[in-house]
């Protein structure tokens, strides 16, 4: 996996579920959705790159 994708992957997944609470907290649901859809996206690329990296053995 390299250090870019990486990044990237735990940034999503950081940043859905900071955007997830958040918004939870205030009672919006709409944006509570898409940053739950951000961290499954970032956990979906994660294990996409983790997957990769087992081939290459």
């Amino acid at each position: 996996m390299s250090v870019g994708e990486k990044a990237k992957a735990k940034t999503e997944r950081a940043v859905g579920k900071v955007v997830r609470k958040v918004a939870h907290a205030v009672g919006n649901e709409t944006t509570a959705a898409k940053g739950a859809a951000l961290e499954a996206r970032g956990k979906a690329r994660d294990v996409k790159e983790r997957s990769k990296d087992s081939f290459k053995r």
